[in-house]
């Protein structure tokens, strides 16, 4: 799955508990009719990825969805889910978008020797 938008905001990595476990936060906001802001996740070793981007810059971010549950300590059933980053890429924002230049038909000149009564061996 990706998300594509602009950069709203780009946290700090954060480190969590003994084992090193850390965590940075990304939150795109879409462009479209009613905006939504996302937060993403990148963890361990993908928090660097974050380091050659800017607020306002236009990207597109792969993710995952991750869900997971949790038992309080009253015997209660909680579920969480987290959206994670793992790939993220500039986009280029109103770049021209090249088209190959296609001659008009008049450009060709018509066959003057085909035959009617000639099979060709195309099996269409």
């Amino acid at each position: 799955m990706e998300v594509q938008g602009k950069i709203k905001l780009i946290g700090e990595a954060q480190t969590f508990g003994t084992n090193g476990f850390r965590k940075r936060e990304l939150v795109v906001t879409t462009e479209e009719q009613y905006p939504q802001h996302i937060l993403i996740e990148f963890v361990q070793d993908k928090c660097e990825l974050l380091n050659n981007f800017q607020l306002g810059q236009d990207v597109k971010v792969n993710i995952n969805l991750r869900g997971r549950e949790w038992v309080n300590p009253q015997g209660e059933t909680k579920y969480f889910n987290s959206v994670q980053g793992w790939r993220i890429e500039s986009v280029q924002t109103g770049a021209p978008v090249a088209t190959p230049e296609v001659p008009p038909a008049q450009a060709f000149e018509p066959v003057s020797d085909l035959k009617e009564d000639e099979h060709d061996d195309l099996p269409f």
